[in-house]
């Protein structure tokens, strides 16, 4: 009985941990899990932080624009594109991916890839405490500074942009924020760098989408001081 009750204090300290360390992250250059792995594999990571500020106002709203379009108005999770994702699932169609920028910082931050239903029970709480410990501004740059934008280790918007374009995150004109919005969430099988036609054609429609009027305000309101 003692060692069980090991096990559920140690299980219980794991749980709560990410909810301790994210008040720290409202500063500092956080790095993802997968970073940290492959760090430990020896693999080959690049990430050169920038703040959002800094970068071209074209990027956030594409990612936002390609990502979550509700990212400023929801609470870290978007209640409606789960039970649409849910439905789907239900009548056995493929299902979207249904994350926010917030569950996706979650993921990458205190979790694993993969789909499972475990890590969704663990992501969908964690996403709205980051949210509202962290704020939409923290989770933005945050986000930008760790998806992986590459294909051999490149993570954040200045490693993606550097590595396609061979230019900072900060000159990005909008085709080419747009083109690295379309990369995501697998910059492994798409190119920023030598697009496809699938490619170019998400890359049109998320240039698109950056120009509206709610991503312009979301922008705004979120691109810091």
């Amino acid at each position: 009985m003692r060692i069980v009750r090991y096990l559920l204090l140690i299980v219980l300290i794991l749980l709560a941990l990410p909810y301790v360390v994210t008040p720290f992250y409202r500063v500092g250059h956080p790095v993802s899990t997968l970073m940290a792995w492959r760090w430990l594999k020896g693999a080959p990571v690049s990430r050169q932080w920038i703040d959002l500020k800094a970068m071209s106002p074209a990027l956030p709203r594409s990612v936002v624009g390609a990502e979550d379009a509700k990212f400023c108005s929801h609470r870290g999770v978007d209640w409606d594109a789960l039970r649409e994702v849910m439905d789907d699932a239900e009548d056995g169609e493929v299902t979207r991916g249904g994350s926010t920028i917030t569950q996706q910082v979650a993921k990458n931050l205190f979790l694993w890839p993969g789909r499972s239903v475990v890590r969704k029970a663990l992501e969908l709480p964690l996403a709205l405490w980051i949210d509202l410990v962290l704020g939409k501004q923290r989770v933005l740059e945050i986000y930008l500074n760790i998806a992986e934008l590459g294909p051999s280790g490149q993570f954040g918007a200045e490693a993606g942009a550097q590595y396609a374009f061979g230019r900072s995150a900060a000159t990005l004109s909008p085709r080419e924020a747009a083109l690295l919005a379309s990369i995501l969430p697998n910059p492994v099988r798409r190119s920023a760098r030598n697009p496809g036609p699938a490619v170019r054609r998400l890359a049109a429609t998320y240039a698109a989408r950056a120009q509206s009027p709610a991503l312009q305000r979301c922008w705004a309101e979120n691109r810091g001081s």
